[in-house]
């Protein structure tokens, strides 16, 4: 996929999402499970919004992102507020010379980019050697019920002075998959006309054992999973799966 045009209108589609909610899970998964360094590496960190957040709480933090265009919009905002942080352009799928942190964050659901299982693998295998040993994953995914029955069929919209959005959800071709169709409209203050174009994202999501076989394969210890920022198990209509998990 393309992040060229995406990146520079990603906030605004992001506007509402929950970043002082995945802050506050990392603090306290960090704290329930006794993680005492600092340095933090933030796996597919987009715009940096998250990766600021944590820097501004004292960690060490190296953002890591697939999309030059997403770094360069974070670099942009660390410089802004004198953030001192590292943005490095890497695959999840094949991480190299990182090594030695106390802690990983896959937030945002972007783990669902993955669309096989063995990419998903990969990443964890190369989560796993990039910790410290007792160093801690965390990630997030959507959950089945949200792929197969929220997403598809519905569309979303924002009608913005800047950029507007209508995005339209279909059914993916493998099993819990999901296909984003995005078309924006962005405001050009010199021709007063609003410049269309157009994105296509898909998503694909695993049963939750699925995940939990695969880190364990991968060596680590996987706390029980939760939902929807809370403690509480998964049920059948929560949307977003936590896991926490610690290299063994």
């Amino acid at each position: 996929m393309s992040y060229e045009n995406f990146a520079y209108v990603y906030d605004a589609l992001m506007e509402d999402a929950p970043y002082p909610q995945w802050l506050q899970w990392v603090k306290q998964q960090r704290e329930r499970h006794g993680v005492k360094g600092r340095r933090m590496l933030d796996l597919a960190c987009g715009t940096g919004e998250l990766s600021l957040l944590l820097a501004r709480e004292g960690f060490e933090v190296t953002g890591v992102d697939l999309s030059e265009d997403m770094l360069t919009v974070a670099s942009g905002k660390a410089l802004a507020e004198g953030a001192h942080l590292t943005f490095l352009q890497q695959d999840m799928r094949a991480l190299c010379g990182l090594h030695d942190f106390d802690m990983v964050t896959i937030f945002c659901d972007s783990l669902n980019y993955l669309e096989t299982e063995t990419e998903v693998k990969e990443t964890f295998r190369h989560v796993h050697a990039a910790l410290k040993a007792g160093g801690m994953f965390l990630f997030d995914v959507h959950s089945v019920y949200k792929t197969d029955v929220l997403f598809p069929h519905h569309t979303f919209a924002d009608n913005g002075d800047e950029v507007s959005y209508i995005w339209n959800c279909f059914p993916g071709e493998r099993p819990h998959a999901v296909e984003h169709d995005l078309s924006f409209f962005v405001y050009d203050e010199k021709s007063g006309l609003y410049e269309r174009f157009d994105e296509l994202h898909k998503q694909r999501t695993f049963p939750v054992a699925d995940y939990e076989n695969w880190l364990t394969e991968s060596g680590f210890h996987v706390m029980p999973p939760a939902a929807d920022f809370t403690e509480e198990a998964p049920g059948p209509k929560s949307e977003r799966i936590f896991f926490t998990c610690i290299k063994r």
